[in-house]
């Protein structure tokens, strides 16, 4: 299967003390690049991700969001930590009495104090495994989004590639007529400008030139690179380096194409080509 690197996932779960969220979004890069937004609580699983991500993905630039949302039901339904606020108010009144300028603790930086609703300290060893189990579902997710994406792209370049063989197939059974009749013309140039030179000298001079222009080979090896195109994609895998290079030698025999050009059809020919080869190439670059 050819995969895109772009894709989307997002994955909720509800545990003991609130909720875990993950997201995984990625866009395109030559190499496989992480960029990692973990809670400060859960920053111990990041190496384990990146292992996990590692294993399935080979190229993209992913951002991923994990966070932890605590149950603001559970705060609400406990009553304070009287030990802790008694304690509180014997160190604010100790403070006072050395700085008797310092700003008195606020109602709301009592309430954020740790452990003031008793312990609400996150039991990490249990929210690893739960953590990492949604993020292999995010993954799955991710990854069939990519899938999907892959899908499309793999359509619009083998919609070019049959395009590119029906103009090659259009044209080349015409280049023979029309190079034999520019040659004639040659011919009939170099006979008027040489005057009096021999047979063999202007049949020399058209059969180099012949030579020159024949463009058989090209439109060889460009019926060849859209076969090696149509495999890789049958292929699957990650493709987009080897299809990025296909590119660049279609569009290297489409140049060599319009370069050696002697009639407007093949010319014009030329140009679409590199026309939908280009197309394929902005395809391409969103492929892993």
């Amino acid at each position: 299967m050819i995969y895109s690197m772009t894709g989307y996932a997002a994955r909720t779960l509800d545990v003991e003390r609130g909720a875990l969220h993950i997201e995984l979004k990625s866009v395109n890069s030559r190499y496989l690049d992480f960029q990692f937004r973990v809670c400060e609580e859960l920053r111990v699983i990041e190496p384990a991700l990146r292992e996990l991500f590692s294993a399935r993905l080979s190229r993209g630039k992913l951002e991923c969001r994990v966070g932890f949302a605590a149950a603001t039901a559970r705060a609400q339904s406990q009553s304070l930590n009287a030990d802790l606020l008694q304690r509180l108010k014997a160190f604010e009144t100790q403070v006072h009495g050395e700085f008797p300028q310092a700003a008195p603790l606020a109602v709301s930086d009592v309430l954020r104090w740790p452990g003031m609703f008793g312990d609400d300290t996150l039991d990490i060893d249990a929210l690893v495994p739960a953590c990492m189990a949604l993020a292999k579902d995010a993954l799955d997710d991710f990854t069939a989004s990519r899938a999907r994406e892959g899908e499309k792209l793999t359509t619009v370049i083998l919609e070019r590639v049959a395009r590119m063989r029906e103009l090659v197939r259009e044209v080349a059974p015409r280049i023979p007529v029309a190079q034999a009749a520019f040659q004639d013309k040659l011919k009939q140039r170099l006979v008027d400008a040489i005057g009096s030179a021999d047979d063999d000298r202007i049949r020399q001079e058209v059969a180099v030139f012949a030579v020159r222009i024949d463009v058989a080979e090209e439109l060889a090896r460009l019926s060849t690179h859209l076969d090696e195109v149509e495999r890789v994609l049958k292929a699957g895998g990650a493709s987009g380096k080897r299809l990025d290079f296909l590119m660049q030698e279609l569009n290297r025999e489409a140049n060599t194409l319009g370069s050696k050009s002697v009639v407007t059809e093949v010319s014009q020919t030329a140009m679409e080509l590199k026309l939908l080869i280009e197309q394929m190439r902005e395809q391409i670059q969103n492929l892993e």
